[in-house]
């Protein structure tokens, strides 16, 4: 065998001939894994460097690298004038961004948790969000809210709300909610380049998540436009609409009745507002049937909006059942664990909700 492998490496060119009779050469490069944190940090430093009238402030964001890691390396990177912890005031700390703002500078907010932008909610929705139309157009606002937004796990009724229906019912504002590393690292860049206040609804729960990111996500001119949705899957049988976290638990609800022969087409909304009602519009032309899913209580939320858009528009007319909303319970968010994972929505919920609407 050792004599075998010295007269094989003797042969120079024939080695290199064997080499590429296997094609080693031509094998596909492994496919690259990043954590949606990651994917936000990426964002966040790539549009620092390009613009330097971008910078990052909010609780622990610098030295401590954020509460979440999301802004880990970046004051080390580019110091206390761009990289700015603030006092644990909210409401000072979004005026101040506000101001910025329209002072010229791109500031992106952030908030240890959205459940905390209600003590700034006044610098939101009246300073930030209607400013550009009260000022006819000669005042822009480019600023960035983001943080984590939604239920996480054991931190009860206080801290466990979706802002998404909050933020996306107001006129001015932009709203966008990503799922993958993907739609993070496209929609928060697309967010800072906007000239406009746009809010960046994360989630806590999917900070750690790996996700494969495309050849073309990984360039520093990557950006995913707001107001459009992805098709995540393809399916005749019934659409489902979804954002967030809540993407990934319709993909594994439509794996399971796949089995079945139901193929579910799987709309991850990326963003709140404005909505991509024509792309659902299309699918249910498709599918007959909807459902929509959502971490957020169902007064109000981000279905019903879908639902009335639904009944207002040109796809009423191809729904064959009433369309059917999966939704956190209607009730401040219990702190037990059982009674948690029975306020939000699961992948058994979805499945249930598929085949009532369906009526199978």
């Amino acid at each position: 065998m050792a004599a075998s492998l010295r007269c094989f490496l003797r042969s120079g060119k024939n080695t290199v001939s064997a080499l590429q009779l296997r094609d080693f050469h031509r094998s596909a490069p492994a496919a690259v894994q990043m954590t949606v944190r990651d994917a936000l940090n990426q964002a966040m430093d790539e549009e620092l460097e390009r613009d330097e009238r971008v910078f990052l402030l909010g609780e622990e964001v610098a030295q401590y690298d954020g509460a979440y890691k999301v802004s880990r390396g970046l004051w080390k990177k580019y110091g206390d004038k761009r990289i700015i912890d603030t006092p644990i005031s909210e409401m000072g700390f979004t005026g101040i961004a506000v101001g910025a703002a329209m002072a010229g500078l791109r500031p992106i907010c952030e908030f240890m948790t959205f459940n905390f932008s209600m003590q700034a909610i006044d610098q939101i929705i009246n300073s930030a969000a209607k400013t550009y139309y009260m000022s006819a157009g000669l005042q822009s606002v480019p600023i960035v809210f983001r943080g984590p937004n939604g239920a996480s796990a054991g931190v009860a009724a206080q801290h466990s709300q979706c802002f998404a229906a909050w933020y996306g019912h107001c006129p001015g504002l932009k709203v966008v909610s990503p799922w993958n590393s993907e739609d993070a690292k496209g929609l928060l860049k697309s967010a800072i380049r906007d000239e406009n206040p746009v809010v960046v609804l994360e989630n806590e729960l999917l900070y750690g998540v790996p996700f494969e990111m495309s050849e073309e996500a990984q360039s520093k001119d990557f950006t995913i436009p707001i107001g459009k949705a992805k098709i995540e899957r393809q399916g005749n049988s019934i659409t489902l609409v979804a954002h967030s976290r809540y993407v990934g638990h319709c993909l594994d609800a439509a794996a399971v009745l796949a089995k079945e022969g139901i193929e579910c087409e799987v709309i991850n909304l990326r963003t709140i507002r404005p909505m991509d009602v024509e792309s659902i519009e299309t699918s249910v032309m498709k599918t007959n049937h909807l459902v929509t899913v959502e971490g957020g209580w169902p007064q109000f939320g981000i279905g019903a909006e879908i639902c009335a858009r639904i009944m207002e528009g040109p796809a009423f007319n191809y729904l064959d059942s009433p369309v059917t909303r999966v939704t956190g319970v209607d009730i401040p968010m219990p702190y037990a664990k059982i009674l948690e994972d029975h306020s939000l929505p699961q992948v058994k919920d979805i499945i249930f909700s598929v085949k009532k609407t369906l009526n199978i």
